[in-house]
């Protein structure tokens, strides 16, 4: 949990309208939340926006350990005194900036609770244990994102808390604009960033039949790093794409059968 301030504006390519619609929904104090496969650039995304608006990012990767409390802020003992400490959300409320909460639905129930007074018109954070409550002033933002692929009976956001935000879908990027971003952020050259790309391609058909996700695009950047710097094709594929993906022997053995026809045995 910290907060970013980069001095250089991430590389990220727009999918559609998602960058007008985030400064829209920061300017008119909207809370937003992101809906998309792991890997295909929420993440970069948000970055991307924090460098752009000049705010301060408090980026949260939520877990089934997480409470309200890890958000909000905990009396230490330190020194003989009791001291308060604010969590990642509260510091964004006093602050200003962007309060981002990666794969909320990993953390646990009450964690919602707390977000609730944020995401309405009352734009406050009741912390119960000071006492205080605190208005989230005009340049806060809260994002959620989280990956619809996994979610189930035991996991998912209430309708209740969904209505609260307006909702960006992402996807994996468009063959082309995939190519470009893998070249952008590894140097490989272009010829075979395509070749990943439709790799990934191939992949990704198989969703939902012997695989839970399909191929992110990070992977590939981990597979075309791995091959600027001289690995062989099949080593980097199955250490930085297939293994990744499945622990099954049998979906590994034939995943590799795809990248082996795609490289050459």
């Amino acid at each position: 949990m910290n907060a970013n301030n980069q001095h250089s504006v991430p590389f990220y390519l727009p999918q559609d309208k998602e960058i007008e619609l985030f400064r829209y929904a920061h300017a008119n104090q909207l809370p937003l939340l992101l809906k998309g496969p792991t890997g295909c650039g929420k993440t970069r995304f948000i970055e991307h926006m924090a460098n752009e608006l000049q705010l301060p990012l408090y980026t949260v990767a939520c877990h089934d350990d997480l409470t309200a409390t890890d958000l909000v802020g905990r009396h230490l003992i330190g020194a003989g005194d009791t001291i308060w400490q604010d969590g990642p959300l509260t510091r964004a409320v006093r602050n200003g900036g962007i309060c981002y909460l990666d794969e909320v639905i990993e953390a646990r129930k009450d964690t919602t609770v707390v977000i609730h007074p944020l995401t309405d018109d009352r734009r406050i954070l009741p912390i119960d244990r000071t006492g205080e409550i605190l208005h989230a002033p005009d340049n806060f933002m809260l994002v959620v994102s989280y990956n619809p692929g996994y979610q189930n009976l035991m996991k998912g956001l209430k309708p209740s808390t969904r209505q609260r935000f307006i909702s960006l879908s992402f996807d994996y990027l468009q063959p082309e604009l995939e190519v470009k971003v893998v070249h952008q952020e590894t140097g490989y050259p272009i010829a075979g960033c395509q070749q990943l790309v439709q790799l990934a391609q191939a992949l990704r058909r198989l969703k939902g039949v012997d695989l839970e996700e399909g191929a992110s695009t990070r992977l590939l950047v981990y597979v075309a790093r791995l091959l600027k710097d001289g690995f062989d094709p099949v080593l980097a594929c199955k250490a930085a794409l297939v293994e990744p993906l499945t622990d099954d022997e049998d979906t590994i053995t034939g995943l590799m059968e795809v990248v082996k026809a795609t490289f050459g045995d």
